[in-house]
């Protein structure tokens, strides 16, 4: 063969913004034997394209490719979308990578971007597979879509939870016009002077909120009393401007809701404590900061939330294993976490404690509240930057860490590369139990 080595740049166009020719370029390549786009096909980085063709014209020959590419496709969702069909189909494999990079660019608005590069071929070889970060290369047995030495596992989008551990849910969504929102200088003007106002505003959480220790209120009102709502003249108002905003959407379900402007368009609140979940949150933490709040603080969908659970999830949730998973199986926004349900949290593989290794876990996880509970003038965003996380709280989770590996029976000593391809292993032994 006169040809031996693809290389290439292609198009970095997120999924949600290419155009409708390009969205019909992929669905008409992304094709299983049949012609038929893969269920997912339209929902794929427009990179995904370039690896498709190229696995098709190198199948069954000694020819290599490597991509320059959008970061996104190796994790996420979009990782069994894009990967399972190249290797089902054409059995490729990973030769080498390189892990998320930024790429500065040399034109004049200085756009960046977070890429990898990965080479791959359908040729079988015995050599060992170079993964590179950074300065540092590593020789790898296998390298899996996540760009991890472990087995190419396929983490894939799960509508419930794969062990038996309490659902997570979308925070509540008001789709209000902002008319249920209310600002703080309009709680301390104008709220505190209606008894009624007040007695209907509750705490309002989204993400930035909740990190940055930021105030923020709604009117909920979930079973309000008719009678008082009508005496204030400042509820009338925003209801009115909520209805009205609603009957001028474009979409008919939020019209529908002009008819119901007391409430929130989604409702998912619990009626007791629940643990909060940033759906963002930055790369530079070790762990997300997730905590229990009371039913009376409101979360809106820009969180995750757990109802019912207890202190034990909320132990493995914030230890280093889990911190493990998320960052190998998790959407980013450029290079910070974005958790979902569906991908993150249904999927993760829980261990199986003794009684004993419970509750040396349910001690633990309850000792980082009590930390946290010392600095009460603190966000998190204070609590959980890396350089003033106070020694109080990093002892908490290291002594937490710690009683979640043992619960998996990993070793403290373990490399996180080490713990996600047991991770992994343990995924695969649970999807394959669930199926038989």
């Amino acid at each position: 063969e006169k040809l031996n080595y693809i290389m290439g740049n292609p198009p970095f166009v997120g999924y949600s913004l290419q155009s409708k020719a390009q969205k019909d370029d992929m669905l008409s390549v992304y094709v299983d034997e049949k012609g038929k786009p893969y269920k997912k096909a339209g929902k794929i980085d427009y990179v995904a394209g370039w690896y498709y063709k190229a696995a098709q014209f190198i199948k069954e020959t000694n020819i290599h490719c490597a991509f320059v590419s959008t970061n996104s496709i190796t994790q996420g969702e979009q990782v069994s979308d894009v990967w399972k069909p190249l290797y089902e189909r054409f059995g490729i494999h990973i030769d080498f990578a390189h892990r998320t990079f930024r790429w500065d660019s040399e034109s004049n608005n200085k756009a960046a971007v977070h890429v990898v590069i990965i080479g791959f071929s359908t040729t079988e070889n015995g050599e060992k597979k170079k993964l590179y970060s950074g300065e540092q290369v590593q020789l790898a047995e296998n390298i899996s879509p996540y760009l991890m030495d472990a087995d190419t596992v396929f983490v894939e989008s799960r509508k419930s939870p794969l062990c038996n551990v309490p659902e997570m849910l979308k925070g509540n969504i008001p789709v209000d016009g902002g008319n249920l929102l209310i600002e703080p200088e309009v709680y301390d003007n104008i709220v505190t002077k209606d008894s009624i106002a007040k007695k209907y505003c509750c705490e309002l959480l989204g993400s930035k909120e909740y990190i940055n220790r930021m105030r923020r209120y709604c009117l909920w009102l979930v079973d309000a009393n008719i009678a008082d709502l009508r005496k204030s003249d400042f509820i009338m108002s925003r209801l009115k401007a909520c209805a009205d905003f609603r009957s001028q959407s474009p979409k008919a379900a939020t019209r529908k809701y002009a008819s119901m402007p007391t409430l929130f368009m989604e409702i998912r609140q619990p009626k007791t404590n629940y643990i909060l979940v940033p759906r963002h949150s930055s790369e530079n933490r070790r762990y997300i900061p997730m905590g229990f709040l009371p039913p009376t603080v409101i979360s809106t969908d820009a969180n995750s939330i757990i109802p019912d659970a207890m202190p034990y999830h909320f132990g493995v949730l914030t230890s280093n294993v889990h911190m493990a998973w998320v960052r190998t199986v998790c959407g980013r926004i450029k290079s910070d976490y974005r958790y979902s349900n569906e991908i993150v949290y249904n999927n993760f593989p829980w261990p199986f404690p003794t009684d004993a290794q419970k509750k040396t876990i349910e001690q633990t996880a309850q000792a980082i509240l009590d930390a946290r509970a010392k600095f009460p003038d603190a966000s998190l965003a204070d609590l959980y930057d890396e350089t003033t996380m106070p020694p109080e709280l990093r002892k908490a989770h290291q002594a937490n860490d710690r009683a979640v590996m043992a619960a998996y029976g990993f070793d403290v000593k373990m490399s996180e590369a080490e713990c996600v391809a047991r991770l992994m292993e343990h995924y695969r032994r649970l999807v394959e139990q669930s199926e038989n």
